[in-house]
């Protein structure tokens, strides 16, 4: 008799799983179920789409063929609204219900919404799928002025889309500067230059208050922490993501900020994966629960989890070790995070010219993240160091040498 694989999201991570499923088990029933209305697509490009860079057509990865090619059945415009572990089945908003063998999560998250006043008025746009991508393009190109709320990863594809799209905006950060928890000061300036350079005005120490709308309900302003008033006929937020999980809340499966699995993707109820940005994964190199939501964790975790899904119980199951790296590719210059650069106990970093910089972070005197700004030919060596957990943080100034190379450390023979 055929196991049923049922997969809740259509991601990269619940798309490599069924792949990987159908792959490695030729007989399976394979089901993805999706509250989107198409299948994956590509959440790196859409951004450059946005932009008015790329039309559609090389977002898209997967058409509905190719899981028919596949026999994968691909249930778009499904929400799913209650598991029942006990039974192995789960129940949709139609009132249907599916019975599984093996379950997987990768429903990912839902954008934060800002708690002030107005923040769901038209104007207001979150980034996070392709039609929110659809509707910042339409908007961005007839608006003027604009403000961004969010000094993370998200909020500067939003304030690049702003200075693409020529809406003279502001980027409103909360701190002294942008992504404080992985850059100082030195670092971040660079990124601050290349923002001003493009049309957009960094604002620190200066959240959005409230929003101000027009009488048919249309963003007009925004009233900011610093005091100040701004045009705003476009407002881009990116705050965070709230992942979805609120289908799992009458589950025993164990949830955090997202949900908890071990290196092996698997949570703590029998037969159920997660896999994405919504796990809190055990890291083995870490040696510590951590999320990530980059594209290449997300793909390589959902090849994981399918390969453990279909492995039997006597078989040694397959570990998630990875090295995550997350690119920005709005300026003049390369801009490259890997590992773990907002977390550690100690931390390195060095100016090398304008637009030239190098942070680097420790745990326990491994290297296990960093930042790379202007030159990215050292990236292959230190994500080397954090896969082979060497102890390297008292050799700090041959890890910052402009040219460094891995023969330079008194570890050489032991990597």
């Amino acid at each position: 008799m055929s196991q049923s694989y049922v997969i809740i999201g259509d991601g990269i991570a619940g798309s490599s799983a069924a792949e990987t499923i159908r792959e490695e088990d030729p007989e399976a029933d394979v089901t993805i179920i999706t509250d989107e209305g198409e299948p994956l697509y590509n959440r790196i490009l859409i951004k450059e789409f946005a932009k008015g860079k790329l039309p559609e057509a090389p977002i898209g990865i997967h058409d509905e063929e190719w899981y028919e090619e596949r026999d994968i059945s691909l249930r778009l415009n499904t929400l799913v609204t209650d598991v029942d572990v006990d039974a192995h089945e789960l129940r949709t908003h139609e009132g249907d219900t599916i019975e599984y063998d093996k379950l997987l999560v990768a429903t990912g998250g839902t954008p934060v919404q800002l708690p002030v006043e107005n923040s769901d008025a038209d104007g207001v746009h979150h980034f996070w799928t392709f039609e929110d991508a659809r509707r910042i393009r339409e908007h961005a190109e007839s608006a003027d002025s604009g403000v961004v709320v969010g000094a993370g990863l998200l909020g500067i594809d939003l304030a690049a889309i702003c200075a693409a799209q020529g809406v003279d905006a502001k980027y409103l950060m909360r701190g002294d500067r942008w992504w404080r928890y992985a850059l100082s000061s030195e670092g971040a300036e660079i990124v601050h230059d290349a923002l001003r350079e493009k049309g957009v005005d960094p604002i620190f120490e200066a959240g959005a208050e409230s929003f101000e709308t027009d009488d048919e309900g249309n963003v007009v302003a925004t009233h900011a922490g610093d005091g100040n008033v701004y045009d705003s006929e476009f407002v881009g937020i990116a705050i965070g993501l709230d992942f979805n999980t609120e289908y799992l809340q009458d589950t025993p499966i164990e949830t955090e900020t997202g949900i908890v699995v071990d290196e092996h993707m698997r949570t703590n109820v029998e037969d159920v994966y997660a896999a994405g940005d919504i796990t809190e994964f055990y890291d083995v190199v870490l040696d510590e629960h951590a999320q990530n939501g980059s594209w290449g964790s997300a793909k390589e975790q959902g090849s994981i989890v399918g390969q453990n899904m279909v492995a039997g119980d006597d078989e040694e199951p397959e570990t998630f070790r990875w090295v995550s790296s997350y690119s920005i590719t709005h300026f003049d210059f390369p801009f490259l995070s890997f590992g773990f650069p907002d977390k550690g106990d100690a931390e390195c970093e060095r100016t090398y010219g304008d637009q030239e910089w190098r942070r680097l972070t420790f745990k326990d005197g491994k290297l296990i993240g960093g930042v790379l700004v202007g030159n990215l030919a050292p990236q292959s060596k230190y994500k080397k160091l954090i896969r082979e957990e060497v102890e390297v943080a008292d050799q700090q100034d041959v890890l910052l040498q402009e040219n460094f190379d891995l023969d330079d450390l008194e570890t050489a023979t032991d990597i």
